[in-house]
């Protein structure tokens, strides 16, 4: 997963920058929030029949967003690309884990850990003499 962001115009909400769009960024928080009410773990099954009920459409929510402030909206979301957009990138990017013998998905500080990492080595790359490139005509 790639993030692209201008430091100019950066948004206050963590989500907006991970993933690309809004319909995305509601469904992570909304994945976000449930794992917190739940203890900020839920196991293999719930997660299914979070995926399920955003599948068919069941699950209601009220949203932040200005067109909808203060509405109860019905939230769908293909299941595949639940999993194929919004978990699996949590998971590559350390902002959920799983756990393979719990069979759990857990929040994680995995992902501030990486951030610092790759600022990190920003920093070495910094420091680092030119590299010798030579032009060939």
């Amino acid at each position: 997963m790639v993030i692209l962001f201008d430091q100019f115009n950066l948004p206050e909400d963590i989500f907006e920058i991970v993933f690309a769009t809004q319909q995305q960024v509601i469904v992570s928080k909304l994945l976000i929030r449930h794992m917190k009410e739940k203890g900020s773990e839920i196991g293999k099954t719930e997660m299914s029949l979070f995926a399920t009920k955003l599948h068919e459409g069941e699950l209601v929510t009220t949203l932040n967003t200005p067109e909808f402030k203060g509405k109860k909206v019905k939230i769908s979301y293909n299941k595949r690309q639940f999993y194929d957009r919004i978990l699996t990138p949590m998971k590559s990017m350390g902002i959920v884990d799983y756990d393979l013998y719990k069979k759990t998905y857990k929040v994680s500080e995995r992902f501030n850990k990486n951030m610092m990492r790759v600022g990190l080595m920003w920093l070495q790359e910094l420091r680092k003499p030119p590299l010798d490139f030579q032009v060939v005509d």
